[in-house]
């Protein structure tokens, strides 16, 4: 078993790179054993298994995923925490050294193109003030990412996994539904992380759906969405029109679309926005 980061180690790893934990990065290490095992455990990830890790920092999640015989390949921004990683690897887990790829960027900028093979699992530890865009961006960009399970702040999570007709319910919520269902799974207390946040996390959990949601073009889809919550206490006639073209197109093609013109953007699903976009790109409207 790999000997996985405590809180000395964690420490004495910050301390040796002179690492201040800064709150723009979103840099809270996990330094608790039995939490990244449960983590490790929750995501599923074993032997054969490719394994996208964003926001590695010291390598705690990062040893617990190679430990279940998984390939892992980390991004980091921070090139100080990146340049050390392997090292980390090769003195704790030497065994599991050539399984481990890390990329020194920034994860919103990652490619497909950039990694050697295809990840099939998304398990992070994500940066609280970037995770939505970067967990949108990767399922966009890598369509081999089938499954995901990632830590995030508590706000965030039930926003990720809220449905219609929730107070919640908005923009991450429908775009993530784009992909495919997504659940709040677990609660990770703040004494787990150095240093201590002050916020509580929550684990996410997705699952890329085996057939698309619709076949209308995302960017349009995506486009009526961002339309739709921008004024969220406005119906959708009225939240559209700009979008549209005038409030009476914005009614047609709700109209054409099945849709209550009446209707609020949180009253609908992922499938409801599909429609309104698809309607726009056919007959009359085009």
């Amino acid at each position: 078993m790999t000997a996985l980061l405590g809180p000395a180690e964690i420490r004495g790893l910050a301390a040796e790179l002179d690492v201040r934990p800064t709150k723009k990065l979103g840099q809270n290490f996990v330094h608790d054993p039995n939490t990244v095992r449960r983590i490790v455990d929750l995501s599923g990830v074993g032997d054969g298994d490719h394994v996208l890790e964003v926001g590695p920092g010291l390598g705690s999640l990062t040893l617990g995923l190679l430990d279940s015989g998984a390939r892992v390949t980390a991004v980091e921004i921070d090139p100080v925490l990146g340049e050390r990683l392997p090292a980390t690897i090769t003195e704790r887990a030497p065994e599991a050294a050539a399984r481990f790829t890390v990329h020194i960027q920034d994860a919103l900028k990652l490619q497909r193109a950039d990694l050697a093979q295809e990840p099939t699992h998304l398990v992070a530890n994500l940066p609280y003030n970037v995770a939505v865009p970067v967990v949108l961006h990767l399922l966009a960009e890598l369509p081999s990412l089938a499954h995901g399970l990632v830590m995030v702040q508590t706000e965030v999570a039930d926003r990720m996994a809220a449905g219609p007709g929730s107070r919640i319910y908005g923009v991450p919520s429908v775009k993530l539904a784009w992909y495919g269902p997504a659940r709040k799974v677990a609660p990770v207390p703040r004494a787990v992380f150095w240093p201590v946040p002050n916020v509580d996390s929550a684990l996410v959990g997705f699952e890329r759906a085996a057939e698309p949601v619709s076949d209308a073009d995302r960017d349009e889809v995506f486009a009526v969405v961002d339309a739709a919550f921008a004024q969220r206490r406005k119906t959708l006639r009225a939240a559209l029109s700009s979008w549209a073209g005038s409030g009476e197109k914005a009614e047609a093609i709700l109209r054409a679309a099945g849709v209550d013109p009446r209707a609020r953007g949180e009253q609908l699903g992922v499938r409801d926005f599909a429609k309104i976009a698809k309607s726009k790109s056919l007959p009359p409207f085009v």
